[in-house]
């Protein structure tokens, strides 16, 4: 049974609640329950309880006519960087926390891998491959109220005579970003598999220990990009680790690939770089995006970590022990109107 408003037709329907007003009626359905039967006349209205959203029946389809106001906390709070958006930045294990329902722009890295160490120190001591980036992931995603844990993903450690460890993941809801490969080991005279490149977002560089050679690790489909293989042609090079943007060794035999840019923070930062393998010559650089810097005959002891809050790949030993990678990062992003 229904009543009247001001004296009109309108109802309140005491069964389901629903509401018409000048022939807009309000009814409380899931987008299932509306797909199923609710009328689609033009100017037709319902409140959608799977969105938390207004919605109204155009030419064009469903359209949102309102939406519940949309909070969210976690990470560092950004609001002046990019303008009209709210960024969260977690470089460190935690929770964002979301009331109202909204679609958001994701950036999820996740740590680089660490660049292989050589059996032995000194000029014995064999090429060592770069460290993998951390696979790189954006897009965007709906989030409805509720708790979405945030992991952000660590550098793997640098061989001690081994292939360097691999990163972990970062995680943000349904996305998951691979960590990077370790690089392959340096002086392996049995040719062990330990002198190839681990597999990864980007997968690690391969060792080389003449006259072995070794090849580059896997990448992650969607995330990053192979290893380069170990060169005996003059001048020798342990393989460089892949990047987000490039395979390893595409910038030099030993070099680290470069990573991919994104403004989601309103700056445009690279993340994402693979570590230089170790090698006789300087073209073991890491690559752009927080890659470290593989040993040379000239610089040894000058391989370098990725960079933290990067996921860049950790530089490969010429004599001595890896580099490690770099942190992973999650960054979250949304429109204040």
């Amino acid at each position: 049974m229904g009543i009247q408003i001001n004296g009109t037709n309108d109802t309140i329907s005491a069964a389901d609640g629903s509401l018409e007003v000048s022939g807009f009626t309000f009814q409380n359905k899931t987008t299932a329950q509306r797909n199923a039967g609710v009328s689609t006349a033009i100017g037709a209205a319902i409140y959608n309880t799977t969105t938390n959203q207004l919605e109204v029946y155009s030419p064009a389809g469903w359209i949102v006519g309102a939406n519940e106001p949309f909070t969210a906390t976690g990470g560092t709070l950004d609001t002046t960087s990019r303008t009209g958006y709210n960024i969260h930045t977690f470089t460190s294990p935690g929770t964002f926390t979301v009331s109202g329902s909204k679609t958001v722009e994701y950036l999820v890295v996740a740590g680089g891998g660490g660049g292989g160490g050589a059996d032995s120190p000194g000029p014995s001591g064999g090429y060592c491959g770069g460290g993998g980036a951390g696979g790189m992931r954006t897009g965007t995603l709906v989030v409805t109220a509720g708790d979405y844990p945030i992991t952000c993903g660590g550098g793997g450690t640098g061989g001690v005579g081994t292939q360097g460890s691999d990163g972990t993941d970062s995680i943000f809801s349904t996305i998951t970003s691979t960590g990077g490969g370790g690089g392959g080991r340096g002086h392996n005279s049995s040719g062990s598999p330990e002198l190839t490149g681990r597999p990864g977002g980007s997968g690690g560089g391969g060792g080389l220990y003449t006259p072995f050679t070794s090849t580059g690790g896997t990448g992650t489909t969607d995330q990053g990009n192979p290893g380069s293989a170990a060169s005996t042609a003059s001048p020798s090079n342990a393989g460089g680790g892949g990047g987000a943007g490039e395979a390893g060794g595409t910038n030099g035999k030993g070099a680290g690939g470069d990573g991919l840019a994104s403004s989601i923070n309103g700056t445009s930062t690279t993340y994402a770089g693979g570590g230089g393998g170790g090698g006789l010559a300087p073209t073991n650089q890491g690559g752009t995006g927080g890659g470290g810097d593989g040993g040379s005959l000239s610089s040894p002891n000058n391989r370098t970590a990725g960079s933290p809050n990067t996921g860049g790949g950790g530089g490969g030993a010429r004599e001595n022990d890896g580099a490690a990678g770099g942190s992973g990062i999650v960054i979250i992003a949304y429109l204040t109107l």
